[in-house]
């Protein structure tokens, strides 16, 4: 007999199931006040490094840290009820060696009680992936455009056009194999991403790769319209709320300067009022 999800958080294993099925609702965040208001809507939210360029200012994610990634993932845990937790392997914390990798992606478990943790990269990265799984670490899988290889991409290009495809098939096929739960598909042409998915026993999740995927993940900040540094063609606007928080605080600071608040209503008087 199955066991109910109703009253726990959902596992990497409730993610594989999915596969071919209702597609996964998935979101990048950072904060506990927003994990709390995604965790009813979501089936797995991430810690993304691109708390680097949204939260921190930063001008890519390479300079994200281990300890920052811990910092906001223990947020979000303390957010999340029902959607599983993962976290991403910032830049140089797996590349150096299997062990390096467990090393950090245990800490991961440990200190934030993550669900599992996401590592970029495909066929280079297979025999760490599977050096994790096989010790208890569950590892969702990038391909495609992988930020942390910005540099040797030359930007944020679409990667598997041409006779590209084939590599970013491989690389799919390679962290299937050693193990991965699923795999964020990243910026690539559609017909490419319906392809893996298709070939893929585990769930594909897209972001700038196709409807046709399992699933589907954006960055809160994106969607919202609070991140405006950048607006690329794969997010979708499902608000402004920055265009809204500059109007809050510009009639904040009319009523400041004119002395209209705070009003009698929002100060204490000698009654000792709570």
């Amino acid at each position: 007999m199955s066991v109910s999800t109703k009253n726990r958080s959902l596992t990497p294993p409730d993610i594989s199931a999915r596969k071919g099925q209702t597609p996964i609702v998935c979101l990048a965040a950072y904060t506990t006040p927003i994990a709390k208001l995604i965790d009813p809507h979501c089936d797995l939210v991430l810690v993304g490094d691109s708390v680097g360029m949204v939260m921190h200012g930063m001008p890519n994610t390479l300079g994200v840290s281990m300890d920052m990634m811990v910092m906001h993932g223990a947020a979000v845990r303390r957010g999340l009820k029902k959607a599983l937790l993962v976290i991403d392997m910032p830049f140089g914390s797996y590349e150096k060696s299997k062990e390096q990798a467990f090393e950090n992606a245990a800490r991961f478990m440990c200190e934030t009680e993550c669900g599992a943790i996401k590592i970029e990269g495909g066929e280079a990265m297979a025999e760490t992936i599977e050096f994790l799984t096989k010790r208890g670490i569950p590892v969702m899988a990038h391909v495609g455009l992988t930020p942390q290889a910005v540099n040797v991409f030359g930007g944020y290009k679409t990667q598997g056009t041409g006779k590209d495809a084939s590599r970013i098939m491989n690389d799919a096929k390679a962290i299937e194999q050693a193990g991965a739960f699923s795999v964020v598909c990243e910026k690539m042409p559609d017909p490419l991403a319906r392809k893996i998915t298709a070939k893929l026993k585990i769930p594909t999740i897209g972001i700038g790769a196709s409807a046709q995927c399992d699933g589907q993940i954006l960055v809160v900040d994106d969607m919202m319209g609070m991140f405006t540094e950048f607006h690329p063609k794969f997010v979708k606007r499902y608000a402004n709320l920055g265009e809204q928080l500059g109007d809050c605080v510009a009639e904040y600071a009319k009523d400041v300067k004119a002395r209209k608040f705070p009003a009698p209503e929002h100060v204490y008087d000698y009654a000792g009022e709570k």
